[in-house]
């Protein structure tokens, strides 16, 4: 009989906190009415893209007046420390910036795209990056414009080096 009594009490309590069994004496006390409300639409302007001056590593945005085309891929920058080989150190030593299009975990395969990019016309050089990564480098420059300038011509030339990217000398 204490088992008939408890399952009845706990089903009372399991039933009064349900929504499905209590009334919605609102609904029924008074039929709502649709109010017609105009509606807002809000616009936000397109943020604009700048060229910032001096960057440190972030993705620059290229404009159409530089000769670029406004609808192309921005041009990512990235400033690391890195070393080179002693003969690419004396050619190349005094520039700052150094057009990528790839990057290896391995020397050996760093050495393998270096042979193919010289198949295809480039002068590649490896530059042996402060993260372990080992760069290859088909360009150098001291003008940052004109080394965002190859990277774009690269892209549009190469599509399969699309990827390609800047490198700035810390």
């Amino acid at each position: 009989m204490k088992r008939i009594i408890l399952a009845a009490i706990t089903l009372a309590l399991l039933t009064g906190g349900c929504k499905v069994f209590k009334s919605s004496k609102k609904s029924e006390a008074a039929p709502k009415t649709e109010t017609a409300a105009e509606t807002k639409v809000f616009s936000v302007p397109a943020p604009k893209q700048a060229v910032r001056k001096n960057p440190t590593s972030d993705v620059m945005y290229e404009t159409a007046d530089q000769g670029v085309p406004s609808d192309s891929k921005p041009v990512s920058a990235r400033s690391e420390k890195f070393t080179m080989s002693t003969e690419d150190q004396a050619a190349y030593g005094n520039k700052n910036f150094f057009v990528i299009v790839g990057s290896f975990s391995s020397n050996e395969n760093a050495n393998k795209f270096k042979q193919d990019l010289t198949k295809q016309g480039f002068k590649p050089i490896i530059l042996h990056s402060e993260t372990g990564n080992f760069r290859v480098c088909v360009d150098t420059f001291t003008d940052e414009a004109a080394a965002r300038s190859r990277v774009q011509k690269i892209r549009t030339e190469f599509p399969k080096y699309a990827d390609s990217w800047l490198l700035i000398k810390k």
